[in-house]
């Protein structure tokens, strides 16, 4: 161990990874983490924004830790792991007199920085994508078909963790196109295909909701190019914080000498390229280009061995960057130390003044898969969140949360009313209602299916109940939400249907019924989209159909 790593390396690893857990412990959770938190505490094989790996660390950081920690110990120990990793794929005998300088350029990175103690979907995907770089490479000098099988395991691994990992795999393979013809890679491309086949199993059974939600029914907003294209560029700066310049430079400078620097390559210019391009038709998230940040810091660091002026203004800068991310992750802890509120500031509070204002009482919140899972993480009480026409799906819309409420005295909690029977103030100072509801009930799974064809009139609608209970018919209400063509929702008009079974008063458990209406007229100029949605109890409506296109 020592041989490879040199005492200096484990001395500043065991320091970072201490740092990390001190981090982890004090500083409060954000609402992604709560989010997939909440994903964790059950366990599956896919869950509706990602896919399951960074649930599976949570449950192991649970195992061992209450409170934050119990959310973020894996993570600290992925990042340990992705250090030695990298360390490992430095090739040049020099980097043993450059640790410190290691330590810097990584540290100086800043959303590996963060990741080396939040835990998010991208945590894993820069271990394992580290991992992968490192077997590819040892693929690369010696073929054998235990590496073809630990490779396929950890590119499934890779999309276990989220499904951008499918970019690393696609452009490591486009670097070496002779792979097509060797059987040891196929071996590698069969065991991942075998490993990741429960996923493809939990997305079937789910109606691949997942890529549906990402591909096609995402909201998206007319371009922009200051906030799509000019963000991007803008990103890719905010990744590498104030080493940008040298990092970059190095990217510049390093040319094809063999083939797995042709894969880091491969790898870093394919995902700009590609996300550049993604750039023209939305805003492209600062962590969806993270993956770059692996091949890059071989890239940067092996430039930084062998130009001493680079490595010099490195040094410097990363002396003053480390400065900053130090003072940084205090102020997530302590909100003083910067007059700006982030989401780790005032959570906790946040939560014992809805609960007490609550008494216990378990909270439905309107409209947000965020503040239901943070809840619910402090307060240890059952939430839900009901998604009516302007929201999104999310987890709470394909799992059983719903009946976690059904029947039970509830707070319903909205941000968009103006009184309520309690309130309390969130951090950021917005003020938050909540009316009581003595029994409350929704039925936010029944699906809506308007028929082909769709030019005919009347349309024909199919409503499904997959609940294991009846509805009665009159309590539902039935509205058209109009959206721009970027699915914007802006228009909700009520709907009058015909039911074509005209005795039936009730819909039965796991029943179909079917209905006629005439599409309203809308106020909109040119709507894209139409969704059905039913408003049941006196709620919103809800997001029962999917998006359909109106011709133009």
């Amino acid at each position: 161990m020592a041989q490879k790593f040199p005492r200096l390396f484990l001395i500043l690893l065991a320091v970072l990874f201490v740092l990390n857990l001190v981090q982890s412990y004090f500083t409060e959770l954000i609402y992604d983490e709560a989010y997939y938190w909440y994903y964790a505490q059950n366990l599956d094989w896919g869950y509706f924004d990602h896919p399951p790996m960074v649930a599976f660390l949570i449950k192991l950081s649970s195992f061992l830790f209450d409170g934050e920690l119990g959310v973020r110990f894996m993570s600290c120990v992925l990042s340990v792991g992705t250090y030695l990793i990298l360390w490992e794929l430095i090739d040049n005998p020099k980097k043993k007199d450059y640790v410190v300088h290691f330590f810097l350029l990584l540290f100086s990175m800043t959303l590996m920085n963060a990741y080396g103690f939040l835990t998010l979907p991208d945590t894993p995907l820069l271990f394992f994508t580290a991992l992968f770089l490192l077997l590819y490479r040892r693929f690369l000098n010696n073929p054998t078909i235990w590496i073809s099988i630990f490779m396929g395991v950890v590119m499934a691994a890779l999309m276990y963790s989220k499904y951008h990992a499918v970019l690393v795999i696609l452009f490591v393979f486009l670097s070496n196109l002779k792979l097509v013809k060797d059987t040891k890679a196929w071996l590698a491309v069969a065991v991942a295909l075998v490993c990741y086949t429960p996923h493809f199993l939990w997305l079937y059974q789910n109606d691949f909701v997942s890529i549906k939600y990402h591909l096609y029914e995402r909201p998206n907003q007319a371009y922009s190019f200051t906030k799509f294209t000019l963000g991007y560029f803008v990103n890719l700066v905010a990744i590498f914080g104030l080493l940008f310049y040298w990092v970059y430079l190095s990217l510049i400078k390093t040319k094809s000498a063999n083939k797995f620097t042709k894969a880091l390559l491969h790898l870093t210019y394919g995902v700009l390229i590609f996300f550049f391009i993604s750039s023209f038709n939305r805003r492209v998230q600062t962590q969806w280009v993270i993956i770059i940040s692996i091949p890059m810091a071989i890239v940067a660091f092996n430039h930084l061995l062998e130009n001493a002026k680079s490595r010099k203004w490195m040094y410097r800068i990363g002396i003053v960057s480390m400065v900053i991310l130090i003072y940084a992750r205090a102020w997530l802890v302590f909100k003083p130390l910067l007059p700006i509120w982030f989401e780790t500031h005032g959570n906790k509070q946040w939560v014992a003044a809805l609960n007490s204002e609550a008494e216990d009482a378990p909270i439905v919140f309107e409209n947000s898969y965020r503040r239901a899972p943070m809840y619910e993480f402090y307060s240890k009480i059952p939430t839900f969140t009901l998604n009516n026409h302007m929201y999104r799906k999310n987890q709470y819309s394909i799992d059983d949360s719903e009946e976690r409420v059904r029947g039970k005295k509830i707070v319903y909690v909205s941000k968009y009313r103006n009184s309520g029977d309690i309130s309390y103030y969130n951090p950021d100072s917005t003020i938050f209602y909540g009316t009581l509801i003595k029994d409350f009930s929704s039925y936010r799974k029944l699906q809506c299916i308007v028929e082909e064809p769709l030019d005919e009139s009347p349309l024909t609608l199919k409503v499904y109940n997959p609940y294991p209970f009846d509805i009665l018919l009159d309590k539902l209400k039935y509205t058209v939400a109009y959206s721009n063509k970027h699915k914007q929702v802006k228009e909700l008009v009520p709907l009058k249907v015909k039911n074509l079974s005209h005795n039936e008063t009730v819909l039965k458990s796991k029943d179909t019924l079917f209905f006629q209406f005439e599409l309203p007229k809308s106020k909109m100029e040119n709507p894209g989209h139409f969704r059905i949605g039913i408003a049941e109890n006196g709620l919103l409506p809800g997001l029962n159909g999917k998006p359909v296109k109106l011709k133009e």
